[in-house]
């Protein structure tokens, strides 16, 4: 067994760190969302029963969002989405990094969906037992970005700056050592989130409906993105644009005006959530 700053060799065999922080995510946020559904009435298995699925297309998503939207640093290199499609073994190697999350919500969500139509389960009620776990999974998933010293922001040298090793920095940057850690934001802001919409959950239940606290994710992270992206040094570009940037200020934009008619129309229509 021999130790490097990645993973760990086991004969053969090499364990990636960045996969198991992954991993500890999802298991953390499937139990959150295990306790959530319980408190609903929800059938708890049929959680643990699609997890391996929406495990899978997550992935899929993440890294097909990846190969799509590739940062500019790596198109500089040659390796555009045009040398992804050529060589697969490079597109399947997630374990070197490369995982979008708007992907990975895109298409775990969408085996969540297929999951919960073919077993007849409400996929609006679903959602809400599952939502304050994507950020609790994503705040621990960002810790794999920090293994893989990825996903660092402008040069500062604030105390709490982290440094990168001089083979992972930028070449425009490489006379900068220290960064902000912007993985770190994220993931602190995740967990605040996680707190808040359970707190939502309980304080306003007879106020909400199926599927708001769902929405309330999808304004609490676009938000955090958004403001992240003016940081990020190697933001991916599609067509000119900030290619998540612009995709979460859609999806804020759309959830706000969501939560907004769905309310509104409810008043105006007379309907209760009593």
């Amino acid at each position: 067994m021999s130790f490097e700053a990645t993973g760990i060799h086991i004969g053969f065999l090499f364990v990636s760190f960045y996969g198991v922080i992954l991993m500890l995510g999802v298991v953390a946020g499937a139990s959150l969302a295990d306790r959530e559904a319980r408190k609903r009435g929800l059938d708890a298995e049929f959680l643990w029963d699609s997890l391996v699925w929406v495990v899978i297309w997550g992935i899929i998503g993440a890294r097909l969002w990846h190969i799509f939207t590739p940062s500019p640093s790596l198109v500089a290199q040659g390796v555009d989405t045009a040398y992804y499609l050529t060589h697969p073994w490079d597109a399947i190697s997630v374990w070197n990094g490369g995982l979008g999350i708007p992907g990975a919500v895109i298409g775990g969500l969408a085996s969540f969906y297929v999951q919960a139509k073919r077993k007849g389960q409400d996929f609006l009620v679903w959602l809400d037992a599952v939502a304050p776990a994507l950020p609790l999974g994503q705040a621990i998933g960002r810790w794999g970005n920090f293994v893989n010293q990825e996903l660092y922001g402008a040069p500062t040298d604030l105390p709490w700056a982290i440094t990168i090793s001089p083979e992972h920095r930028l070449p425009q940057f490489a006379q900068f050592a220290t960064y902000h850690p912007i993985f770190l934001y994220e993931s602190l802001w995740n967990l605040a989130s996680v707190v808040v919409m359970l707190w939502l959950s309980r304080r306003y239940r007879d106020w909400l409906k199926p599927g708001d606290l769902f929405i309330v994710y999808l304004i609490s992270y676009p938000i955090i993105r958004i403001l992240l992206e003016f940081l990020r040094l190697d933001a991916s570009e599609v067509g000119g644009f900030n290619a998540n940037q612009t995709f979460m200020a859609l999806v804020l934009t759309a959830a706000i005006v969501g939560l907004f008619l769905r309310h509104r129309l409810g008043v105006e229509r007379g309907e209760s959530n009593a």
